[in-house]
Parts: C-alpha cells; sequence; structure tokens
C-alpha cells in the first residue's frame, strides 16, 4: 500500500497557477489549458462550464493527477503535486479526491454495497467500518432497500447514486464530477443532482462539477467558465 500523504486543512482544496496542457495531433500542437489560475476553498461546490470539447474534462484530469504532461502548479489540499512521484500521487488521489464520471462504472459483479465498500477497504479500514460507511451513504441518496442488488438490476439514476457514495465513501476532501449526470434523462438528472450536491454538502467536502447544463450550474455556490484554454 502507498504512504499516505497529509493535506493542510487550512490551504485551500484546489489551488493552479498557470497550468498547462498541449497535444500533437496531425503534427499540429493543440494547446487546451492555456494558463489556467483557479482557487477552490473547503466545502465550496463550483461549476465548471464549457462546450463540449473545450478542455473540462482535461483539466479535472489534470486536478485529478490522473496523467501527466501538465505545466505549472498544481496543489490539492496544500500539497504540491508537481514534487510528487506516481506513487504519491495515487495516495492523494485515494485519500483526498472522490471521482464521479458520466458513466457509472460500477464493478458489475459486486451489489451496490460492495462498490462503495471497495474503496475503503483499499485504504485499510476494517470492513464492519466499511459497510457501515456504506449503508450510511446509500440510505441518504434513497438506496437503502437496494444494498445487495448489482448493477444489473439497478436504474440508470440508482447507478449513478451508487457512483456518487463510492466516490464519498473516504471522506474525501474534493470530489471531481464530469458531467455526472449527463447520461441520464432530465427528470432523473436533476433528482440525482439534487441530492449530489445535498450530500457533497452535508459530507462538508469541496466539489469541482464540469456540465454545459447551465440549469444545475445554477444550484452550486459560484461558476467559472472555460474559454480558449482559461478561466473567465
Amino acid at each position: 500500500m502507498s504512504e499516505s500523504i497529509s493535506a493542510s486543512t487550512s490551504a485551500p482544496v484546489v489551488r493552479l497557477t498557470q497550468v498547462t496542457r498541449s497535444f500533437e495531433q496531425g503534427g499540429v500542437r493543440i494547446d487546451v489549458l492555456r494558463g489556467v489560475d483557479l482557487t477552490v476553498r473547503p466545502g465550496e461546490i463550483v461549476g465548471l462550464l464549457g462546450p463540449s470539447g473545450s478542455g473540462k474534462s482535461t483539466m479535472l484530469q489534470a486536478i485529478g493527477l490522473l496523467e501527466g504532461g501538465f505545466g505549472g502548479k498544481i496543489e490539492i489540499a496544500g500539497i504540491d503535486a508537481s514534487k510528487l512521484g506516481k506513487d504519491q500521487r495515487a495516495a492523494v488521489r485515494r485519500d483526498h479526491i472522490g471521482f464521479v464520471y458520466q458513466f457509472h462504472h460500477l464493478l458489475p459483479d459486486f451489489n451496490a454495497s460492495e462498490n462503495v465498500v471497495l474503496p475503503q477497504l483499499i485504504t485499510g479500514k476494517p470492513r464492519p467500518e466499511c459497510d457501515e460507511r456504506a449503508t450510511e451513504l446509500l440510505t441518504a441518496l434513497g438506496l437503502g432497500g437496494r444494498l445487495e442488488h448489482r448493477p444489473s438490476k439497478l436504474s440508470g439514476g440508482e447507478q449513478q447514486r451508487v457512483a456518487v457514495a463510492r466516490a464519498l465513501a473516504n471522506r474525501p476532501h474534493l470530489v471531481l464530477a464530469d458531467e455526472p449526470t449527463g447520461n441520464l434523462d432530465e427528470a432523473t438528472a436533476d433528482k440525482v443532482f439534487a441530492q449530489f450536491l445535498a450530500l457533497v454538502r452535508g459530507e462538508g467536502s469541496a466539489a469541482l462539477v464540469a456540465t454545459h447544463n447551465e440549469r444545475l450550474a445554477a444550484a452550486m455556490d459560484r461558476v467559472v467558465r472555460l474559454h480558449d484554454g482559461v478561466l473567465t
């Protein structure tokens, strides 16, 4: 198991300073992020808006320390990611960041509770504690009666709620959500997103939510917009 990386309780949850990311495609350089600056405070829920292809997912990958190749400085809860090796970055993701994607990516051979238990077991927590936490989160999301159902027996909205519970299982400082309701119909999306916001706020986590949905963004604490590789 990789070592734990301690975070500062007083530092911003996220601080980006002149973050850049470029790709080569067909011999042409494409600048996706061109000097992004952003600060997210503890407990703050921030909407990241921009059209498809604007670089929202690339920016979340940068903050989530999911791949290299980024310029500038990325700090997670006071931890300077540029000074971390691969195993240390993995420890930061494990201990301080939760992820929710457009598609739930649940493990099909495990039931709802087990999908929320597994990320906790990875941190070394005892199984009874993990089971209790999973039940607590899933019940808060209205799935108390679906704990033993596998993903194939759950609706799309229920699957996404399990994904939300999984993201919050280890009490992360930060939740990164990439179009978390983009695969749901409007009525279900509204319900799941309201539950997501309520649970994140109740847990005291911060969140950065990438979306193109202005209506959902209006429910967040503030909104930043990604345009031409910079935030406005």
